[in-house]
This record gives structure tokens, sequence and C-alpha cells, in this order.
């Protein structure tokens, strides 16, 4: 799919009008939630792109193959949306096109959503997925991905794989992760003003409604406050005006030092989740290609 790519100044009025109808902490979650589905049924694909459900682990799955693509290599991609709100649809733009382009499938579990479900059922959901995952294709063959809280998820995920001595995935891409429940968003003003999606007020209701009973800060919720020994190859990707730079910036350096193979990039006056309008945004473009090739060094060698 090509078309003509927008400036990025063109987009932010409408990211600010999402975050007042949206990412809005004074709406219900069921509002939030059939909002913003509503808006992603929106999205484009490229032509030949083939849709899929089917259960796997006990949790539904949507799957993404682009045409021409295969299943030797399978991307499992875990959704955004502050663990409280968000489906397969949000990534159904970024998945096909990375299908096209690294010539891979794309696994999108709908994990259930808190506050309803609070830690750890997406976590148990996701460990569940995985299983399922890999009863049909091989760890190297495998990369878990995830934009926002689900970057957040597949990088718990990874972390838990690792603790329970299981095989891993070959690589993990996290795209404007949220590592941290328990920071305080307001302490970077300068963040707070140039992130034209996220408010730290919403992010605190999402904390609140996903860890629960549990305290925010426990590595299975923030795995930013894990030990990161061990892990696969990862790929963080960022924006410079998102609220959570930070996050993927401590990741990277910890990870590194950890002795993580670690590529970390970030685009310059990019918001948060800027990687979901690939098609419309230059930046987002470089960032699925850049996935593509990680992807494809990764699982394929």
């Amino acid at each position: 799919m090509t078309g003509p790519r927008l400036p990025a100044a063109l987009l932010r009025p409408g990211l600010r009008q999402l975050r007042r109808r949206v990412l809005n902490p004074d709406l219900p979650w069921e509002v939030q939630r059939r909002r913003l589905d509503g808006l992603m049924r929106t999205s484009l694909l490229p032509r030949g792109t083939v849709l899929s459900e089917a259960d796997r682990g006990g949790v539904r799955c949507e799957t993404v193959i682009a045409a021409g693509a295969d299943t030797d290599c399978t991307v499992l991609h875990f959704h955004g949306g502050g663990y409280c709100i968000g489906s397969p649809l949000m990534g159904r733009s970024w998945a096909a096109q990375l299908s096209s382009q690294a010539g891979v499938r794309v696994i999108m579990p709908d994990y259930r959503l808190a506050p309803e479900h609070p830690h750890p059922a997406a976590l148990d959901d996701a460990r569940e997925v995985m299983k399922a995952v890999l009863a049909e294709a091989s760890p190297g063959s495998v990369v878990v991905t995830g934009d926002s809280a689900g970057g957040g998820l597949a990088l718990a995920l990874t972390l838990a794989l690792r603790d329970a001595g299981e095989e891993l995935p070959a690589g993990c891409v996290l795209m404007s992760p949220w590592l941290d429940l328990a920071a305080d968003r307001r302490a970077r003003p300068g963040l707070v003003r140039s992130d034209v999606l996220l408010s730290p007020g919403w992010l605190a209701a999402c904390a609140a409604g996903y860890a629960g009973p549990a305290a925010p800060a426990d590595p299975a919720i923030s795995p930013l406050n894990a030990e990161l020994a061990g892990l696969p190859p990862l790929l963080i990707q960022a924006g410079t005006d998102e609220l959570l730079a930070p996050d993927a910036g401590q990741l990277a350096s910890r990870a590194a030092a950890a002795g993580v193979d670690v590529t970390y990039t970030r685009w310059p006056r990019m918001w948060h989740d800027f990687v979901l309008q690939a098609g419309l945004v230059a930046a987002a473009d470089s960032a699925v290609a850049q996935a593509a090739w990680f992807t494809a060094k990764v699982a394929r060698g």
C-alpha cells in the first residue's frame, strides 16, 4: 500500500482530539474501548492481506498474513491501550505492513483487559498464547513485539519465560513501551507538554486498574525493574516527544549494561505510538522497515 505521507504537524490536532475523546480518565472504560475500536476499523491494509481468527491457548487471536508472506517466521504482537482498552484492531495496519515487508505471519492476541481482569490476567493469557505458538513453531522462528502497554507485556512475557527456564523467542521489538507503571509522569513537564496523545492522569488510571491490589513497581507489572541479563536481542523504538520516552531509554541502557544485544532508535519530534501511523508518516514507515530488518535478522539469520 502506497500513498502520500503527511507532515507530522497535520496529525497532531487529530491526536489531541483522540486524547480528549478516547484516552480520557473521566470517561468509562467501555466508552473508551468502543470509541477506539470504531476508529481503528477504518485502517487501510495492503492489497491481498488475509485476516483470520482462531483461539490459541484459549485466547482469541487475530492472524495477519500479507500477500506472498509465509508462516516460517511468526511475530507475536501485543497491542497497547494501557492494559485497559484496545484490541488487535489497533495493530492491524502495522502488522499487515510488517508482514508484507518481512514475509512473516503476525499473531495478535485479544488478551483480557483491566480493571475487570487485573494483573496477572494479561500475562497469563500471553503465556498461554506463547505456549500454543511454540507448539507449531520453533522458538528461534518467533519474534515477540508490542506497542505501549503491549511492549511492557511483551517484555514481561519474555522475562517470565527466562525465569522459568523455558526457551526464549529469537528477539523482541518494543515500540514506545510502557515499562514502569509506578513512575510519576508529571515529573517531566516538558514531555507532558510535548506528547499529544498521552496524559499523566490517564496513565495513572490505567496503572491502578491493571495493578489492582498488587504493587505497581512489581517487576512482573513494571518490567523495567527486573534483572535484564539473559534476554534475547531487543529492538527498542520511541519518539523524543512522548511521555514514555524515559522508559525506552532506561531499558536500552540497563539491558546493554546487562550484556543484552540492544538496538535503540529515537525519532525526533515523534509522539507516543507514532509507529502505528505507518503509511501516513514517513517516520513510522522507517520504524516498520527497521522492525522488518530486525525480524529477518534474528529469526532468519
